[in-house]
Protein backbone atom coordinates (compact mmCIF):
# COMPACT_ATOMS: atom_id res chain seq x y z
CA UNK A 1 0.00 0.00 0.00
CA UNK A 2 0.95 3.63 -0.91
CA UNK A 3 1.47 5.95 1.78
CA UNK A 4 -0.38 8.79 1.37
CA UNK A 5 1.21 12.18 -0.20
CA UNK A 6 0.78 15.02 2.44
CA UNK A 7 2.28 18.56 2.02
CA UNK A 8 3.60 20.82 5.04
CA UNK A 9 1.34 23.49 5.20
CA UNK A 10 1.72 24.53 8.49
CA UNK A 11 3.40 24.74 11.38
CA UNK A 12 2.88 26.78 14.64
CA UNK A 13 4.66 27.21 17.96
CA UNK A 14 2.55 26.32 21.00
CA UNK A 15 3.26 26.81 24.35
CA UNK A 16 2.54 23.93 27.26
CA UNK A 17 0.66 25.48 29.66
CA UNK A 18 0.97 24.05 33.51
CA UNK A 19 -2.73 23.52 33.39
CA UNK A 20 -2.37 20.68 30.52
CA UNK A 21 -0.98 18.31 32.83
CA UNK A 22 -2.35 16.12 34.84
CA UNK A 23 -2.10 13.94 38.19
CA UNK A 24 0.30 11.56 36.43
CA UNK A 25 2.55 14.46 35.64
CA UNK A 26 2.70 14.31 32.10
CA UNK A 27 0.54 16.80 29.35
CA UNK A 28 -3.58 15.51 29.45
CA UNK A 29 -4.49 13.56 26.78
CA UNK A 30 -7.27 15.95 25.58
CA UNK A 31 -4.85 18.55 25.34
CA UNK A 32 -3.05 17.13 22.43
CA UNK A 33 -6.29 17.29 20.79
CA UNK A 34 -6.47 21.15 21.48
CA UNK A 35 -2.96 21.41 20.37
CA UNK A 36 -3.92 20.15 16.88
CA UNK A 37 -7.00 22.12 16.88
CA UNK A 38 -5.12 25.63 17.40
CA UNK A 39 -2.93 24.47 14.66
CA UNK A 40 -5.70 24.22 12.29
CA UNK A 41 -7.43 27.07 13.14
CA UNK A 42 -4.40 29.20 12.79
CA UNK A 43 -3.96 27.76 9.53
CA UNK A 44 -7.46 28.40 8.40
CA UNK A 45 -7.01 32.02 9.91
CA UNK A 46 -4.05 32.49 8.11
CA UNK A 47 -5.81 31.31 4.90
CA UNK A 48 -8.38 33.59 5.69
CA UNK A 49 -11.17 30.99 5.94
CA UNK A 50 -12.38 31.16 9.20
CA UNK A 51 -15.56 29.38 9.85
CA UNK A 52 -18.87 31.51 9.59
CA UNK A 53 -22.99 30.69 10.54
CA UNK A 54 -23.70 32.94 7.78
CA UNK A 55 -21.45 31.14 5.53
CA UNK A 56 -19.50 28.02 4.35
CA UNK A 57 -16.34 26.85 6.25
CA UNK A 58 -14.18 23.69 7.55
CA UNK A 59 -15.51 21.03 9.81
CA UNK A 60 -13.67 18.49 11.16
CA UNK A 61 -15.34 15.01 10.61
CA UNK A 62 -12.99 12.93 12.81
CA UNK A 63 -9.52 13.00 14.48
CA UNK A 64 -7.17 10.78 15.79
CA UNK A 65 -3.88 10.94 17.65
CA UNK A 66 -1.03 8.38 18.56
CA UNK A 67 0.57 9.54 21.84
CA UNK A 68 4.40 8.25 21.54
CA UNK A 69 6.12 9.87 24.03
CA UNK A 70 4.47 12.08 27.05
CA UNK A 71 5.25 15.67 26.93
CA UNK A 72 5.79 17.98 29.62
CA UNK A 73 5.74 20.98 31.30
CA UNK A 74 7.42 23.67 30.47
CA UNK A 75 8.04 23.85 27.19
CA UNK A 76 6.66 24.60 23.40
CA UNK A 77 5.28 22.14 21.37
CA UNK A 78 5.75 22.79 17.25
CA UNK A 79 2.72 21.01 15.58
CA UNK A 80 3.24 20.70 12.00
CA UNK A 81 0.27 20.42 9.71
CA UNK A 82 0.58 18.49 6.51
CA UNK A 83 -2.69 18.07 4.25
CA UNK A 84 -3.51 16.07 1.25
CA UNK A 85 -5.96 13.28 -0.72
CA UNK A 86 -8.63 15.59 -2.03
CA UNK A 87 -11.91 15.02 -1.93
CA UNK A 88 -14.78 17.24 -3.78
CA UNK A 89 -15.42 18.46 -0.72
CA UNK A 90 -13.03 17.26 1.77
CA UNK A 91 -9.13 17.02 2.47
CA UNK A 92 -6.94 14.39 4.71
CA UNK A 93 -4.75 16.30 7.61
CA UNK A 94 -1.74 14.76 9.55
CA UNK A 95 0.00 16.62 12.47
CA UNK A 96 3.07 16.00 14.13
CA UNK A 97 4.27 17.66 17.60
CA UNK A 98 7.47 17.96 19.02
CA UNK A 99 8.63 19.62 22.33
CA UNK A 100 11.18 22.34 22.27
CA UNK A 101 13.30 20.52 24.73
CA UNK A 102 13.79 17.82 22.06
CA UNK A 103 12.78 18.85 18.78
CA UNK A 104 14.17 15.73 16.79
CA UNK A 105 12.04 13.38 18.44
CA UNK A 106 8.32 13.25 17.43
CA UNK A 107 6.11 12.91 20.47
CA UNK A 108 3.24 12.92 18.88
CA UNK A 109 0.85 12.29 15.56
CA UNK A 110 -2.15 12.79 14.70
CA UNK A 111 -5.03 13.08 11.91
CA UNK A 112 -7.72 14.96 11.03
CA UNK A 113 -10.34 14.32 8.22
CA UNK A 114 -12.08 18.42 7.11
CA UNK A 115 -14.98 18.53 4.92
CA UNK A 116 -15.95 21.61 3.67
CA UNK A 117 -19.40 22.86 4.98
CA UNK A 118 -22.30 25.47 4.31
CA UNK A 119 -23.87 26.42 7.29
CA UNK A 120 -26.70 27.74 6.51
CA UNK A 121 -27.68 24.27 4.07
CA UNK A 122 -26.35 22.12 6.89
CA UNK A 123 -24.54 19.74 4.64
CA UNK A 124 -21.33 19.76 2.39
CA UNK A 125 -19.88 21.70 -0.27
CA UNK A 126 -17.48 22.08 -3.12
CA UNK A 127 -13.54 22.93 -1.75
CA UNK A 128 -13.10 26.47 -2.26
CA UNK A 129 -10.11 26.54 -5.46
CA UNK A 130 -7.82 28.51 -2.95
CA UNK A 131 -7.67 25.13 -0.92
CA UNK A 132 -7.57 22.67 -3.23
CA UNK A 133 -4.77 24.10 -4.96
CA UNK A 134 -3.14 24.81 -1.91
CA UNK A 135 -3.67 21.01 -0.71
CA UNK A 136 -2.75 19.95 -4.20
CA UNK A 137 0.15 21.98 -5.16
Amino acid sequence: MTPPRKKLVHTEAIPIRWGDMDAMGHVNNTAYFRYMEQARISWFDALGVRPSPQGAGPVIINASCTFIKQLVYPGVVEVRTYAGKVGNSSFETWLEMRPSYDPGTLYAEGAAKVVWVDFQQGKSTALPEKIRQIVLG
